[in-house]
């Protein structure tokens, strides 16, 4: 683009588009080398997870009912702060956003087949069981890598 800088310490998607850095993880204090070291910890995560999880499915699904089953319209209300409070949620853990997005997917696969089951009373199937232990269980790897740990 004629007359718009060019930032080549950016990604291709960003060339010209913003300034080279806003904000970094050592701004915001956090560590990349941070890593779970108890039981305790990684539980704690989890259920910040799960209440994570819970509040972008209520962020999403009372729009939802309003645009697909005609429920009044001050249900975005609701949805908005819900959804709020997911991007809040999210900030809390103490690792790189692109890996608590990525363990977060975990605890999201398995919290939505739960509302699945609760809200829309519909029965799993042992592929949706299955499906989502190995979610879960790759988000434990993610979350429990060593600290250093090497790229591969």
């Amino acid at each position: 683009m004629p007359g718009h800088p060019v930032y080549t310490e950016q990604p291709a998607a960003w060339v010209g588009l913003v300034p080279p850095r806003l904000v970094s993880h050592a701004d915001l204090g956090i560590t990349e080398s941070h890593t779970l070291n108890s039981p305790r910890e990684l539980l704690g995560a989890s259920a910040l997870f799960a209440a994570t999880a819970v509040a972008e499915i209520v962020g999403c699904y009372l729009p939802w009912l309003v645009l697909r089953q005609g429920r009044p319209a001050w249900l975005l209300l609701p949805a908005m702060l819900s959804l709020a409070l997911f991007v809040w949620l999210l900030t809390l853990h103490p690792m790189a956003a692109g890996r608590v997005y990525a363990a977060y997917g975990g605890m999201y696969i398995a919290v939505a087949l739960a509302w699945l089951t609760w809200v829309d009373g519909v029965a799993l199937t042992r592929w949706d069981v299955v499906g989502a232990g190995v979610a879960l269980v790759g988000m434990v790897i993610i979350l429990l890598q060593p600290n250093g740990a090497t790229r591969p």
